[in-house]
């Protein structure tokens, strides 16, 4: 099991903010940190990695203590990998060497071949990240943050600055990695597509605490109704006309605008994230 139960007093965009998470979960699983902006998400996988404290708390993997009142394993002896958003590659170093320089002392050096091989980067390992593209540094990232062989792998929204098609493939590979390995992931993510695709399990952040947990469907489908279809998207405009409203949404790749009434529209603005369906060809809009 892993028991995560901290607090830690946080300086948002919108004020200050108490982050305070308690939950156990499985390992092995791949779980994701949902929620907007400014609710914590990316300082909990800072806390897992040891290179941010909690003000207090507790943290146990595989029964064994990170942090307590006593104990604070730095980061080092974690057995953790992590894949930041910007990739943190070293741009002076090819790709072969951005992985070696990342391989403990003493360690099995065909470990990286593997590696190279398996994230289909192995003509490419002579090559400087700058020279490389988008989806192929994040392969780099993520083939560096298992050099390890890490238990533990912790993923900050790795694919949002990768195209559709580069994310959805880089996200099956994910994927057959975690399986492969055996990893308990962590993936902070925004995106229902990832998360439907990807998890086990979800806790959805709110101001620094989690408002529900468990599968997607459980967390994201239950006030959902049935319908044809299901897509999700963000809130783009808003537009009064006459006695209804106008609603343009993001889904995908394509703009969406659905016709809603005052009452429908209650509550909602621009950049909240919604469900669409349709139930009898009529278009369904939920706020999530």
């Amino acid at each position: 099991m892993i028991t995560l139960k901290i607090q830690k007093k946080l300086h948002s965009t919108e004020g200050n903010l108490s982050l305070e998470i308690d939950t156990q979960l499985e390992e092995n699983q791949l779980i994701t940190f949902f929620g907007k902006s400014g609710a914590g998400k990316t300082t909990i996988l800072r806390i897992l990695a040891g290179l941010v404290n909690p003000d207090c708390g507790f943290i146990e993997v595989g029964g064994k203590v990170w942090f307590d009142s006593k104990i604070n394993i730095p980061p080092q002896r974690r057995e953790i990998g992590f894949v930041f958003q910007d990739y943190a590659l070293f741009p002076n170093m090819s790709v072969e060497e951005n992985l070696y320089f990342a391989l403990p002392k003493g360690e099995d050096k065909r470990i990286v071949e593997t590696l190279l091989e398996m994230v289909e980067l192995g003509t490419l390992r002579k090559v400087k990240p700058n020279a490389l593209s988008g989806g192929q540094q994040q392969r780099v990232a993520l083939a560096r943050a298992l050099v390890r062989k890490p238990k533990v792998l912790l993923l900050d929204e790795p694919f949002s600055a990768l195209d559709l098609v580069t994310a959805q493939n880089l996200q099956t590979e994910l994927l057959g990695i975690h399986r492969h390995f055996g990893l308990s992931t962590f993936l902070v993510s925004h995106n229902f597509s990832e998360v439907f695709s990807l998890s086990n399990y979800v806790l959805y952040l709110s101001n620094g605490r989690v408002d529900k947990e468990g599968p997607p469907e459980q967390v994201f489908l239950n006030e959902i109704p049935s319908g044809k279809f299901l897509q999700n998207g963000v809130v783009l405009d808003i537009v009064e006309s006459g006695l209804v409203f106008v609603i343009s949404v993001l889904a995908g790749n394509n703009i969406v605008k659905i016709t809603v009434s005052s009452e429908e529209i209650e509550g909602l603005k621009i950049g909240d994230l919604v469900m669409l369906s349709s139930k009898a060809w009529n278009p369904v809009l939920v706020k999530l």
